[in-house]
């Protein structure tokens, strides 16, 4: 790829450029242009009349739209996956994976663009409203101000494109730095499959000018996915438009002694250390009934040590490089602070460069205090506490600030009822871990880990608002 943009319907070659580098071998991807402040101008200028455009499309030809922009991913999967796991590092499985997530979301796309139904009210419900009936109808409030992050550098964007085109809004995007690529390559192909003139509109930039688009009111809806410093700063600053967060998570699984052990066993090493850790919903803290807490520990210790980064491009590799030494050092600190104040690495605890082996932490008790249970690692650490009640489970994996997704395995529906009661998360997973997810179910967190909802159908709902049409019958 070239690195160029295309921003209020010309390219754009000259003008600075940052360089796309591969976080495995350290080889330069490609440079791609850094929009500036005019740029960002004209891209803000240009999505309002795109908005208009895409607002005037019936029904049927956003559906159609969307469908096509979903073969063209698929026409083009080994391009979209190679290009994933060159620029972000991840294990080429998940990023073939990550694409054929990607055709999902804009297939559910097509689909919800012609569900955008409404309701018909009786007004008549008092003396002086006699011979007055309603309807309201979702209408797209506007354009939308979206921010991605590197580690789905396709899927999260499809999670803020599909529902935004479905329903008749224009898109800025601000792609991440590390991984834009793939951004640029998605707009391509949603120009060729028909969509109206800066309909997407992909603007790298520095902080600074991205800080402006969300400050400014053209935009009506800001969908921002990343940490949580940075979602609620910009919450913050947006001024009235609604605000789609998706934050941090700090995920818990509790493993009773009645649940499926060797499922859960897997499913473990796989959620906590796939793609080096770096996923919101990656199983950060484990809690083990104590009656089976020997034999479980000890069975995770020898399936995470069987794991170690691996090239990203070899198709038997789980666990890749971390995006970047600086990450890789964080968590490096972290552990080293908790082993200190009494924490037992199983295994793991090495770094090489932006290579961090899968590292198993056994605590006692709940380890509050430390960066490892207390915030969110992002990266290949699981934290393994010992419990004798259920209640001391609940209490544990709740005792956070974060409230993404969390996973039980049980198969008694008491326990499964009290998770859901008691566990304040945006989503419980029974009998897998916090790491599932698919894409038409209503994704986000609560308390530190975001604001409103995205799958498709979900996010639709944020990006528009109802309007009433009221009339009085003679």
């Amino acid at each position: 790829m070239d690195g160029a943009l295309y921003i209020a319907s010309r390219r754009i070659d000259d003008g600075p450029r940052v360089a796309v580098v591969d976080p495995w071998s350290g080889e330069r991807v490609a440079e791609v242009v850094l929009a500036g402040d005019a740029q960002v101008e004209d891209a803000m200028a240009a999505c309002v009349p795109a908005f208009e455009r895409m607002r005037a499309r019936t029904s049927y030809e956003r559906k159609s739209l969307l469908a096509r922009v979903a073969r063209e991913i698929e026409g083009n999967h080994e391009t979209f996956a190679h290009l994933i796991s060159r620029e972000s590092g991840k294990p080429i499985a998940l990023s073939r994976a990550e694409v054929t997530r990607a055709v999902t979301t804009f297939d559910l796309g097509a689909e919800e663009a012609g569900r955008m139904v409404g309701e018909v009210m009786p007004f008549d419900t008092t003396a002086g409203s006699r011979g007055y009936v309603g309807a309201w109808a979702r209408v797209p409030a506007g354009p939308v101000m979206a921010i991605s992050p590197f580690n789905f550098p396709l899927n999260l964007v499809a999670h803020k494109v599909a529902p935004a085109l479905a329903c008749g809004c224009s898109v800025v995007l601000k792609p991440p730095p590390q991984s834009p690529l793939t951004s640029l390559l998605l707009a391509e192909h949603i120009r060729a499959a028909g969509a109206p003139d800066d309909a997407v509109q992909v603007v790298p930039c520095e902080v600074a000018a991205a800080e402006k688009m969300v400050q400014d009111d053209r935009f009506a809806t800001l969908s921002f996915t990343g940490s949580s410093a940075v979602g609620w700063h910009l919450k913050a600053i947006a001024g009235k438009k609604r605000a789609v967060l998706e934050l941090g998570g700090n995920a818990a699984a509790i493993v009773h002694e009645d649940g499926p052990l060797d499922w859960a066993c897997d499913r473990i090493v796989a959620g906590a250390f796939g793609y080096a850790g770096q996923t919101c919903i990656k199983v950060q803290r484990l809690y083990v009934h104590a009656p089976i807490a020997d034999e479980l520990v000890e069975r995770i210790v020898a399936k995470t040590r069987a794991v170690e980064p691996r090239p990203p491009l070899d198709a038997t590799t789980l666990c890749g490089p971390m995006i970047d030494e600086r990450s890789a050092r964080r968590v490096e600190k972290w552990v080293e602070e908790a082993t200190l104040a009494g924490a037992r690495a199983r295994c793991g605890a090495r770094r090489e460069g932006n290579r961090y082996w899968p590292t198993v932490l056994e605590i006692d008790g709940h380890g509050r205090g430390l960066r490892v249970v207390e915030e969110e690692v992002f990266g290949p650490v699981l934290t393994v506490h010992r419990y004798d009640t259920w209640d001391e489970a609940l209490r544990m994996a709740d005792g956070t600030r974060y409230g993404l997704q969390a996973g039980i395995f049980t198969d008694s529906q008491a326990r499964i009822g009290a998770a859901f009661a008691r566990l304040r998360v945006g989503g419980l997973i029974v009998n897998d871990t916090s790491a599932f997810r698919v894409d038409s179910m209503p994704y986000g967190g609560t308390r530190d880990s975001g604001l409103g909802r995205e799958g498709v159908r979900f996010a639709i709902e944020e990006m528009t608002e109802r309007k009433l049409l009221v009339v009085r019958q003679p």
